[in-house]
Order: C-alpha cells, then structure tokens, then sequence
C-alpha cells in the first residue's frame, strides 16, 4: 500500500504549494516556516533519527544520503511530481531542511551551470 511505504506524502502534499514559495522566495534571502510537530507525529511513525533532516536537491534528485529518512523520502517524492519544484531544482542546488523544532528552512545554494556556448569558427 502506498501510505505505508510513503506516510508523510499526503502531510507534505498540503505543505507542498508553501515549499514552492519558499523556493522562489529562497533566490534573495533563505527562508523558514513553522510545521506542527503533532502533525508529524500524527502520521504514527517514529523515525529512529527524529523528524529532522537536510536534503539537498538538484535536477530532481537528493544530492546527499537521505536513506534513513522516511520524512525526507516522501519529501522529495513530493517535489518531483510538481512541474514547477522541477523547473526551480533544474535552476540551482536548494537545501530543505528541518530542525527538531519542526522549523523548515529553504536556502538557494549554488546556481546551475549553464555549458558555455562554444563559438563556431569562421571559415
């Protein structure tokens, strides 16, 4: 059953349309909102580490090991069925991250780097 391999999706699904501002909001200055611990808790998993995590996303995909995190799993699950959390972690390197307060932090790493146009010679 898909709740039990993924129990926090539906939880980070609500969150989801605040994640993308954050995103966007993240390019001038790194962002932070305030989960509810009970929701969480809630879910009725406890997770050997607590709920806190880092993930570091780009192109989609966690750029460092979120294994032993259901609750960063489900998030990046999340993430990578919405077109535009695609299009910002295409854009640059972003670090989602939440504490043991349940505050959520978004920070806009390193931008992406774009190939240099290679200049064609003239003949």
């Amino acid at each position: 059953m898909l709740l039990e391999n993924n129990p926090y999706t539906s939880l980070w699904n609500k969150y989801r349309p605040m994640i993308l501002k954050l995103m966007v909001d993240s390019e001038k200055d790194p962002q932070q909102y305030k989960l509810f611990s009970h929701e969480f808790k809630a879910v009725g998993i406890k997770e050997k580490t607590g709920y806190s995590f880092v993930l570091e996303v780009y192109q989609g995909k966690a750029v460092n090991k979120i294994k032993g995190s259901t609750v960063a799993r489900d998030l990046l699950s999340v993430l990578q069925q919405s077109q535009k959390a695609f299009q910002l972690m295409n854009a640059a390197v972003y670090e989602l991250k939440m504490d043991k307060q349940f505050m959520f932090h978004v920070t806009r790493k390193v931008e992406a780097v774009q190939p240099e146009p290679v200049p064609v010679a003239e003949v």
